[in-house]
This record gives C-alpha cells, sequence and structure tokens, in this order.
C-alpha cells in the first residue's frame, strides 16, 4: 500500500476508535453530598450532590444524563435527572471538555418514605454515543437517611375545645333611686310607691324565698346636690340616709328578708353633677366643666357657678333635682345546681340542662366514651348551637377517629363558621392529611385559641422551618415543642422541655435517647431507649435502623 495513503487511513480509523469508544465507570470519590448522611426536611428528603468529571474522560460526541436514586429494601425512587454533553454535541446542555474535564452540581429532592430510614443514594450513568446508548455502573456516593423529624405528629395535637358558659353563681344586681325635695329628708310617698322602688323590693323579697338565691349585701347610697354649702348639705345627706335605712329595715322585716346592710352619704355630690353636666346639652356645659376642673375647692366652684345666673337656672331646674337623692342597691348570688346534680341530669334527664349545664357535665368525666355520649346529647337537643359538634369532634380526634372528627367538624361549621376554634381543628384534619396550605389558612382564621401555638409549630415543622417552628411552640412543654429544638441544635432546650413533658411517654423518652446520641451520651441513649421500649416495643426496631443511633451499642434494646 502507498505509504502516502496509509498513515491517513490510519488516522482516520483511530479517530473513529475513540469517537465509539465506551466511557468507563465513574468512582465514588469523585463526588460530594450535602448533607451527608441525608436528612428529612418538612417530608423531603433533600441533596445537594457536586461532582467532576475527570479530564480527558468525556468523550467530545457522548450525552451523559445522570439520576439520582435512593435505594431501600422493596424499592427505589429516582430523583432529578441531569443531563451533560460532550464538546461536539449541539445542545442546550452543560457542557464538559475532554482534555479539562469539567465540575457539576446537582440538586434533587425525594419525597419521603419510612423504609428510606435505611437507604442508599446512588447515580445512575446512561451514556448516549450516536444512535448507541449504554448504562455505566451506578456510583454509591452517601448511606442511610436521618429521619428525625418525621417524629413529628400532628396526631398528637389537642384540639380546641369550644368552652362552655356555665357558672355555679351568678351574680345580679337591682337598685332604685328615692328622691327628695330641695333641702328636705322625708320620704315622700310618691317616691316609694313609684314602679322602680316597687319592684326592687319584690325583687328582694323573691330572692329571700328562692333556695337557690343568697342576698350578700344591701347598700343604701344617699346625696345632697353641690349647692348650699357643705354644712348644710353635710345634714341634708346624713339625714336622707338615715330616713332610708329606716324604711328599709321595716321593708325587710315585713318581707321577711334577712341580709347585711351597709350605708354611707356624701355631701355634695361633684361627680355626679360632672356626670350630668358631661351628658346634658346645656349651652354652657363646657364653661361648667372648666370650672370644675380649675376649682378644687367646693365653696369656690358653687360660687362660680352661681355667678354664671342664666345658666345656674338651667342648672337648679334640669340637673341639681337628680342629685338629691337615696339609691338602694342589692347584690343576690343566684347559685347553679351542683356538679353531682349535672352529672345525674346529663345521664337520666339531659332535655331539663340548658346547653351550658349539658356542656359543663362532659368536663366532669375524664372517660372518653361518656364524655362523647354527652355531646352527642348536646347537638340532638341544641343542634344550633356548634359547641356540641366542635366538643364531640375534639373527642373523635383525640381517639383516633380522624373521619369522625372531621365530620363533626364541618358540621360545626355550617352553624357557626366563623368560630375560631372549628377554624384551628379543621386545620388539624388538614395537618393530618398533609394539606399544608389548607392547614395555615385555616389557623389564620383561628386567633385568639389557646392551642394554636403548639398548631402552627407542627404545620411549621411539616414545611421544614425549624426555626419558626420553634418561636411558635414558645415555652410549650411538649414532645413536638422539643423535636424542634433538636432540629435547631438547642440540646439543653429540649432536655429541659422534654424532663417537663406532664405525662410522658414512648416518644418522649425515644427523643430524649436522641439527644443523648446527639451530645454523644451513651448511657443516656440505652437508659431512654429502654424506657421508650417498655412502652412501644416497635420503638425497638425503629431504633435498630435510625441513623441517630448508628454510632451506639443498643444490642440490649429489645
Amino acid at each position: 500500500m502507498n505509504k502516502k495513503l496509509y498513515l491517513p487511513l490510519l488516522l482516520a480509523v483511530l479517530v473513529a476508535f475513540v469517537g465509539c469508544k465506551k466511557m468507563g465507570g465513574l468512582k465514588a470519590e469523585y463526588f460530594t453530598v450535602t448533607p451527608n448522611p441525608l436528612e428529612v426536611v418538612g417530608g423531603e428528603v433533600p441533596a445537594t450532590i457536586t461532582g467532576q468529571f475527570p479530564e480527558k474522560y468525556f468523550n467530545k460526541k457522548a450525552t451523559v444524563v445522570v439520576t439520582p436514586y435512593l435505594v431501600y429494601e422493596g424499592g427505589e425512587t429516582a430523583g432529578t435527572p441531569y443531563t451533560y454533553q460532550g464538546e461536539k454535541v449541539v445542545g442546550n446542555d452543560q457542557t464538559i471538555s475532554y482534555k479539562l474535564g469539567g465540575n457539576i452540581t446537582m440538586k434533587t429532592s425525594f419525597k419521603y418514605i419510612p423504609a428510606m430510614r435505611k437507604s442508599d443514594l446512588y447515580l445512575a450513568f446512561k451514556v448516549s454515543q450516536g444512535k448507541k446508548s449504554y448504562d455505566l455502573p451506578r456510583v454509591k456516593v452517601a448511606e442511610g437517611v436521618l429521619s428525625t423529624a418525621e417524629i413529628c405528629d400532628p396526631n398528637s395535637l389537642t384540639p380546641a375545645l369550644a368552652a362552655d358558659k356555665f357558672q355555679r353563681i351568678i351574680k345580679e344586681n337591682y337598685q332604685a333611686d328615692i328622691l327628695f325635695l330641695i333641702q328636705q329628708a322625708n320620704l315622700r310617698s310618691e317616691e316609694l310607691k313609684k314602679a322602680e322602688v316597687q319592684d326592687f323590693q319584690s325583687n328582694l323579697k323573691e330572692a329571700a324565698a328562692a333556695p337557690n338565691k343568697k342576698i350578700t349585701n344591701v347598700n343604701i347610697s344617699s346625696y345632697a346636690s353641690p349647692d348650699g354649702g357643705v354644712k348644710l348639705n353635710t345634714t341634708l345627706a346624713e339625714n336622707r340616709e338615715n330616713a332610708t335605712v329606716k324604711y328599709m329595715k321595716g321593708q325587710m322585716k315585713n318581707n321577711n328578708v334577712e341580709a347585711d346592710m351597709t350605708a354611707e352619704f356624701t355631701a355634695q355630690d361633684w361627680e355626679g353633677f360632672q356626670e350630668l353636666v358631661s351628658k346634658s346639652n346645656i349651652q354652657d356645659k363646657d364653661l361648667i366643666l372648666r370650672v370644675l376642673s380649675m376649682y378644687k375647692d367646693p365653696e369656690q366652684r358653687e360660687q362660680e357657678i352661681k355667678n354664671m345666673s342664666s345658666t345656674f337656672q338651667i342648672l337648679a331646674e334640669e340637673i341639681l333635682p337628680k342629685l338629691r337623692y337615696s339609691r338602694i342597691s342589692a347584690a343576690i348570688d343566684v347559685i347553679g345546681k351542683s356538679d353531682e346534680e349535672i352529672s345525674k341530669l346529663a345521664a337520666s334527664d339531659p332535655k331539663s340542662l340548658t346547653v351550658d349545664e349539658l356542656l359543663y357535665a362532659a368536663t366532669l368525666t375524664k372517660n372518653p366514651s361518656e364524655k362523647a355520649a354527652i355531646y352527642k346529647k348536646a347537638t340532638e337537643i341544641y343542634p344550633n348551637d356548634y359547641r356540641g359538634f366542635n366538643n364531640l369532634g375534639m373527642v373523635n380526634f383525640e381517639q383516633g377517629d380522624l373521619n369522625g372528627a372531621e365530620n363533626n367538624f364541618k358540621k360545626a361549621a355550617k352553624v357557626n363558621p366563623n368560630s375560631p376554634e372549628v377554624q384551628m381543628n379543621l386545620g388539624l384534619i388538614d395537618l393530618t392529611k398533609d394539606e399544608l396550605n389548607s392547614a395555615e389558612q385555616a389557623f389564620g382564621k383561628s386567633a385568639g385559641v389557646n392551642e394554636l401555638n403548639d398548631a402552627l409549630g407542627v404545620l411549621y415543622m411539616q414545611k421544614g422551618d425549624y426555626t419558626k417552628a420553634v418561636r411558635a411552640f414558645g415555652d410549650s412543654k411538649t414532645n413536638n415543642a422539643a423535636l424542634a429544638q433538636i432540629l435547631t441544635k438547642d440540646y439543653n432546650k429540649a432536655k429541659n422541655t422534654l424532663s417537663a413533658v406532664s405525662e410522658p411517654n414512648a416518644t418522649t423518652y425515644y427523643l430524649m435517647a436522641v439527644v443523648g446520641a446527639r451530645t454523644n451520651n451513651q448511657k443516656a441513649v440505652t437508659d431512654n431507649l429502654k424506657k421508650a421500649v417498655s412502652l412501644d416495643s416497635n420503638m425497638a426496631q425503629q431504633a435498630a435502623t435510625d441513623l441517630e443511633f448508628a454510632k451506639y451499642d443498643i444490642s440490649s434494646i429489645k
């Protein structure tokens, strides 16, 4: 063969061979994953993968699709694929130099499922060269998923109770005014016969005879108007008091009313004068009020007002007569049914109870079934009161019957859609369904509900905003609050919160073990895991696959 033809032909063959040669497998050391191990955040397992294609590796005519896979027992989940191309490929993907290689960054996320706790992150490579394609060996780049955040439990939240308004003792107050003529202290028959005085005496007599009422005090306050001088008015006010006290003692004796009586008098009722003037339409009332504010001496006040002759005449006709009086008042306690009576009637004759008494009856028992039965009766007897439905749904929720809870919360919302308690509870249902946007909208209508902060804390945790969750929980002493503190690495505060949980359960001790693991305390890990497993045997399997305890000896936990 002609040597001049042989050399170009050989070069062409070599170029064709290089162009068709398969790309080799990659090493795990070329890639870094953040975080490692992976960690659940807001129900997702996010990962940032950085890596490089080495020098003289990436075929100029090749396209490589890199797909992250989270592989676990029984399956695998694919992440976001990324495509890279050689220098001679026409396309819009990141180009990798054959001679220099290239750095890559891939962000991906996997929807968390419990099986992922024990898993491996792999990268899969599919190469396309012309019409041919092939797979490179997968590369393992990370191992395991920290799933501590998933301990957050919306089902453990406390629904909002729509409270009853039952009061064992209701305060009643009655009063009547007896007017006097100027500079007189005698009780006139027309004043004693007027309706408000007669009604007062009737109410007092009825209260004294009623078995569920108690008169706690009868008071007489007597007054003189500010005109006439302090000495004269003192005598007038005192005489009016004496006359009224004598009258009331006679009335109480005749009506068999026994009660403590108190009495006092005010010689010059400047406060009453100021109040009546401020509410009047007197032309010069602003001037009168200024005089009252400028002069504190009663005689000077009186003289300055009398100097306004035309105005004083109006005061004498419209204001001053109303300040010559004795006010009789009575404070009465209306005593309601006892707890024992209410509980018995709730079981035997619930219709005889008011809605507030019936709702109160449910608070007198700790038995969930009995509570539910009472609230069910409340919904039947008082279907237009949303509280029965709401509180029945609350019991359903606490017993794990989420369908029943949702059904009753929706019935409550039909009766009173603006109830913050109902909106709060509907938001809890949304949380259990992982419908976070709907939950947040419902919580936005729940201002003032005591349980709202804990619910918001769980909402923010499920969104992956642990710092905001900690702020929402505040000083709450719950497992969920402690978990938020763990996830923000405030282990001392989390330990204190868990120690203060009122009714610790398996989750409480499991979280104490997590705190022990993160603070390198082997004893705290084993001691608390034993307590957790003693309350819930499932915790043993959970601990065995939890990366929190990977470096600790928990073989004794069974």
